[in-house]
């Protein structure tokens, strides 16, 4: 017995000299081309430094950066965006999936303890007993009641290699949520937004409709006291419908994108009504952080990362295939040929070692089975980091575009504000000239033409603005505190 349990065990202590011998490579996340600044950051240095150490807005806290607005409307809308919203409640289903599998990969490190009983009837041949073929050779009646118990020694690292995958996805799926989470916020504030932009355009309508049917019963009474032709009064009658169909229209856009804000706060169209209220135009300064912060900042890049650590401890999964497998196994417990004995002392036994198969195996030939899922393996692998590489440079260019489209929007708004104020003139002007009767009443329409053009033109340039604001915020990773 003592030498046989030398040979059983003796694989143990090669296997504790031998554990911990991984052959998958070692991590180290591929390098990227990381500018020195962006190139359409305008910061000063005070403000640089700001942002090199780290510091948190005193206008924002990290994670809730639609404070910034301070529009107690939009916070309420956050909160309820984030707690019904279903895409988001599926990526946090799907956390709790990688979490799950996770626990699973570990669960290999641990050995695995089975019982069971039963009974088993069986007849071995007159030939494997020794007996002659004539030889009485009754079947036999084996009852068994036993345990047993298994472990694999990770020699190679295949088991830790898995292990690391598993976590490495958890990790990413975790980063995913917190992407899905930070596109939703950003997704509800610029549909808020956007309905804001509309109810200001609908009241620019409204008071244009409103002076235009003033202009209408002006121009009937002229007509009336013949100071005027009749086609004037059919230019007016124009005007005012035309600007009533535009009107309706932008009613059309707006039932289109409260439904659309219902289903991001998980809510049907029908049960969701959103009160009219003007557009603010928004003065938010957003600084433009150090290039190298964006990477530890923005979830999707930190999904991308842990999907090439995934992809990296695979590939030392696929290479342990190349060496032996050590499994340790053993049962113990009662087998009779009667059930009534089974429990008897006498009818104890035990097993070191496989019941079928080998302990420590070593594949030889496979038909280069094995080297395809290392080639797999690598392949996926720089998939993976191309894959990040891609998000990291889109990741430049979203902040880039929004900075960009910043800087443009507010000389835009400048520039706007002054054409607005010289429609505004100009149609004032129009209206005492065609009083005054100096000139047609086509003039009069088409400075008033151009007054709603510019107005509406400046909200919707307020509105774009406060979108590419929750574009940028979005862009740099939800915010700029720690």
């Amino acid at each position: 017995m003592t030498t046989y349990l030398r040979t059983v065990l003796g694989p143990v202590f090669l296997a504790a000299l031998l554990a911990g011998c991984a052959v998958g490579p070692d991590y180290e996340r591929p390098s990227v081309k990381v500018p020195a600044a962006f190139k359409e950051a305008t910061l000063s240095p005070e403000a640089a430094q700001r942002w090199k150490a780290a510091q948190p807005s005193d206008a924002m806290t990290r994670g809730r950066w639609w404070e910034i607005f301070n529009d107690a409307e939009l916070n309420a809308l956050q909160a309820q965006a984030m707690e019904a919203n279903q895409d988001l409640k599926a990526a946090a289903a799907r956390v709790t999936q990688a979490r799950a599998l996770q626990k699973g990969a570990s669960a290999e490190w641990m050995p695995r303890v089975d019982a069971g009983f039963g009974a088993s009837r069986q007849r071995a041949s007159n030939a494997s007993r020794g007996l002659s073929a004539e030889a009485p050779n009754p079947p036999l009646t084996l009852w068994r009641a036993q345990a047993g118990i298994s472990y694999e020694v990770d020699l190679f690292g295949r088991i830790a290699s898995t292990v690391d995958a598993a976590t490495a996805d958890t990790q990413q799926r975790e980063a995913l949520f917190r992407s899905v989470q930070l596109a939703l916020q950003a997704d509800v504030a610029q549909a808020y937004f956007l309905i804001r932009r509309l109810d200001t355009e609908q009241a620019l309508y409204r008071s244009t409709v409103e002076l235009r049917g003033k202009t209408l019963d002006l121009v009937e009474r002229r007509y009336a006291q013949g100071d005027i032709s009749e086609l004037d009064v059919a230019r007016a009658k124009s005007e005012l419908a035309t600007t009533q169909a535009q009107s309706l229209g932008i009613t059309r856009q707006r039932s289109i994108a409260e439904h659309a804000l219902a289903v991001l706060l998980g809510k049907t169209p029908a049960e969701f009504a959103l009160p009219a209220h003007m557009l603010e135009r928004v003065a938010v300064g957003i600084p433009a952080g150090l290039p190298s912060s964006l990477l530890e900042r923005r979830p999707d890049i930190a999904a991308a990362e842990r999907a090439m650590a995934a992809a990296n401890a695979r590939i030392g999964a696929a290479r342990a295939a190349f060496f032996p497998r050590l499994s340790l196994t053993g049962a113990m417990g009662y087998e009779s040929s009667e059930l009534g004995d089974l429990l008897q002392w006498s009818s104890r036994t035990f097993l070191l070692g496989p019941l079928v198969g080998t302990m420590l195996s070593l594949p030889i030939f496979d038909g280069g089975q094995r080297q395809a899922g290392v080639d797999l393996a690598r392949a996926r692998y720089e998939e993976d980091v191309a894959a990040y590489r891609q998000t990291v440079l889109g990741a430049f260019r979203d902040v880039e575009d929004g900075l960009s489209s910043l800087r443009v929007l507010g000389q835009q708004t400048d520039v706007q504000d002054a054409a607005v104020q010289s429609a505004a003139r100009a149609a004032r002007l129009s209206q005492i000239q065609y009083r005054e009767g100096s000139v047609s009443y086509l003039d009069v329409i088409d400075a008033d033409r151009v007054v709603l053009q510019q107005r509406r033109a400046a909200v919707q340039l307020d509105g774009e603005r406060a979108q590419t604001v929750v574009e940028l915020i979005r862009a740099i990773g939800g915010g700029w505190g720690a």
